[in-house]
Order: structure tokens, then C-alpha cells, then sequence
């Protein structure tokens, strides 16, 4: 079955010709005209927020930590066909970057590792909605074993309106070994240029969307993203917005434990924290510290603080808070690996509904390398 989509997918606005290219790495924080956003009422923030699910599998087979059912899936389509508008990821980065107005309640669908059970459950489901998604690839991985789509399946699926975009060239974790000689983020880029070139040498496109394997980054690789006119896509949660950093935008988990639509209803009807200053200044941590702190400074007037909750796992954190700051500290120490603090608040203007902001923190073993 082909699937028709409108001209969204025929051409792409320039990025970065509308936007302010002299970033700071300051967490979340805004990267869009600050007289745009000063036109925005709270009445209209749901049409400049959207948010973006992430799956890797949909599947009864493979690891339940990343995967969906094809049940399950089939009810989150059914539920966002009822309740949201599925646009493009490029319609929601382009409208983001320009303060151009989306749809209310506008979702985006995206995919990691371009596993072929894409193809064989969820693409169907996907093409009886005629919902847009992205499959974020490893060009190296692609027909390297049966669990991986084939370049004919790409390239198929490309021509029914599916968007590919990088995903590093063999899924490395970027962060590994940055001190064992050599240029650590030349060598991690030539494999991000590397990827990048295959994919535009198979389907003739070239995004130049890079989402982290394992949702990992710091502040010099999102540098590096900025600095080659890329837009970066994390692991951690929230929705996004126009005060969002592009070099490292949010994504919600909707397989494994975060699959159940009760939970996942809030966080599609979540609005993105306007975070215009983070004093963690880097998400990679050196060592396993304890005592964490962060401030958030948040513009406008709908978040309302004095509500807000932050979580670190299961555990409640003690936050302070004024009009325009969110504070916690972190008493524990961080793990080894990948782990965040999501913070929430509900808004006043939109009864029901929570803005979100995702802290991530990395944190490597001994041996500077990150696990699985």
C-alpha cells in the first residue's frame, strides 16, 4: 500500500537563516527570537508546543525494555488519531525555529535503529492513519542482519513518505573514550558525516537530524551539532518548544515501561518548560558526585512554580522555587550510565495540563565508557 503524503516532504526551509546561530549551552534553553516569543499569549502556546514519541521496536519478541506490542502500538495510533494531529518531524522543527503556529496538540512519531519489525507491524498501522514518522538509521547496520531493515526497504519505504535521518554511522556511544588519544569529537563527527553521506547516497536526502545513540551528549558534542547546522535529538523527556535547545531536543519513551497510554496521555498533552537559563552547564559528569544542584530560570507567566514537582527515579526532590526560578538538589549520588531529573508544572492558562523539563546526566565507569 503507498502511502500519500502532502508537499510537506517535497522541500525544507532553511534552519538556520531564521534562527540566532551564536548558541550557548545553558540545558534547555531558548534559541528563538525573543520578540517572537513575546507575541505569544498563553492562549496560544499549545499552538507552539508539540511533542515527539520515541519507539524502537514493535514487537512481542525483543527486549521488553524497548519494545511495543503491536496491540499496544495499535492503541496509541488509535488514541492520537482520536485526540492529537500527527504531523511531520520537519513541519514541527520548522514552525518551532520560525514561530510559525502548529496544530493543537500536534504529535510526532520517530523511531530508533531501523529495525525491520518497523516495516512488517508498525507501518501498516502508521499507513491505515496516514500518520508521518521518522526512522533514525546506522547506515552501517542497515541489511547487516535480519532483524535490520535492507536498503530496498528503505529506500521503498522513502518513497511512501517516510523520513531517514542519522542516527551515527554504527551506533557508537559518542562519549567513549574521550581521553584515549587522538581528537575525540573529530573522530566521532567523521562517523556522523560518514552516515549522514551514506543515507543521501541511497535516498537522496540529508536532514542533517542527528539523534544520539543512547541519548547520549555534552556540551562540546552539542557544540559540534550547532556548529554544523545539525539539529540533535536526546533520550530525555519533554515536549519541545520555541525556548527549546535544538541542539538536543526531548523526545517522550512510549515502549517498554513507559508504554501504558494511561501515563502516556499526560506527557502528550504536556507543554515544553520555558527554560531560557540552566546553571548545569554540561549533562556529562566526570565523576559519580552527590549533591547535584540546578537552577532553572523560566520565562512568561502561565508555568505556575508554585506547583511544581521534580522527580529523580521514584524518589521526590525538594525543589524552591519563585516567579521565575525552579531549584533542586540532588542527594544522592548519580550512577553510572544514563539518568535524569524531570521536572513538572501545571500551567494556568490550560487547565490539566503540565509543562516538563528533562535534566539528563551522563556519567561513565572507570574506564571512561558507557554501558549498554
Amino acid at each position: 500500500m503507498k502511502i500519500t503524503y502532502p508537499q510537506w516532504r517535497l522541500s525544507r526551509f532553511a534552519h538556520f537563516t531564521l534562527i540566532c546561530l551564536c548558541f550557548m549551552w545553558i540545558g534547555a534553553a531558548t534559541f528563538a527570537d525573543a520578540k517572537t516569543q513575546s507575541t505569544i499569549t498563553p492562549a496560544a502556546i499549545p499552538q507552539h508546543n508539540s511533542v515527539i514519541l520515541l519507539y524502537h521496536h514493535v514487537s512481542d519478541s525483543t527486549p521488553k525494555s524497548t519494545s511495543v506490542t503491536p496491540e499496544v502500538f495499535a492503541q496509541h495510533m488509535a488514541y492520537l488519531s482520536n485526540h492529537h494531529t500527527v504531523i511531520p518531524l520537519t513541519k514541527a522543527i520548522d514552525a518551532l525555529q520560525q514561530g510559525t503556529p502548529l496544530p493543537e496538540n500536534s504529535v510526532v512519531i520517530t523511531f530508533d535503529d531501523g529495525y525491520a519489525n518497523i516495516l512488517h507491524n508498525a507501518h501498516p498501522i502508521l499507513a491505515k492513519y496516514g500518520f508521518p514518522y521518522t526512522v533514525f538509521i546506522n547506515p552501517q547496520e542497515i541489511g547487516s542482519n535480519a532483524q535490520q531493515l535492507t536498503w530496498e526497504q528503505v529506500t521503498a519505504m522513502h518513497n511512501d513518505g517516510v523520513t531517514f535521518a542519522n542516527h551515527t554511522l554504527d551506533h557508537i556511544h559518542m562519549l567513549d573514550n574521550q581521553h584515549a588519544g587522538g581528537d575525540w569529537l573529530t573522530r566521532v563527527w567523521e562517523n556522523v558525516v560518514a552516515a549522514e553521506a551514506s543515507i543521501a547516497s541511497h535516498i537522496g536526502q540529508s536532514h542533517q537530524y542527528l539523534a544520539y545513540p543512547f541519548g547520549e551528549f555534552n556540551s562540546a558534542l552539542a557544540n559540534k551539532v550547532n556548529a554544523e547546522g545539525y539539529i540533535g535529538f536526546g533520550q530525555h523527556s519533554g515536549a519541545i518548544g520555541p525556548y527549546s535547545d535544538f541542539r538536543a531536543l526531548p523526545r517522550f519513551p512510549a515502549a517498554g515501561p513507559y508504554a501504558k497510554l494511561s501515563t502516556l496521555k499526560t506527557k502528550l498533552n504536556s507543554l515544553a518548560m520555558p527554560v531560557v537559563d540552566n546553571s548545569i552547564t554540561n549533562p556529562e559528569m566526570r565523576s559519580n558526585p552527590k549533591g547535584v544542584s540546578a537552577t532553572l530560570k523560566i520565562s512568561g507567566n502561565d508555568v505556575n512554580l508554585a506547583q511544581a514537582n521534580c522527580f529523580f527515579g521514584s524518589q521526590t526532590l525538594v525543589t524552591h522555587t519563585s516567579k521565575t526560578q525552579l531549584s533542586f538538589t540532588l542527594d544522592t549520588p548519580l550512577p553510572v550510565g544514563r539518568s535524569r531529573v524531570n521536572c513538572t508544572a501545571p500551567s494556568f492558562a490550560h487547565p490539566g495540563r503540565y509543562y516538563w523539563y528533562s535534566q539528563p546526566f551522563f556519567v561513565a565507569n572507570e574506564k571512561g565508557e558507557y554501558p549498554n
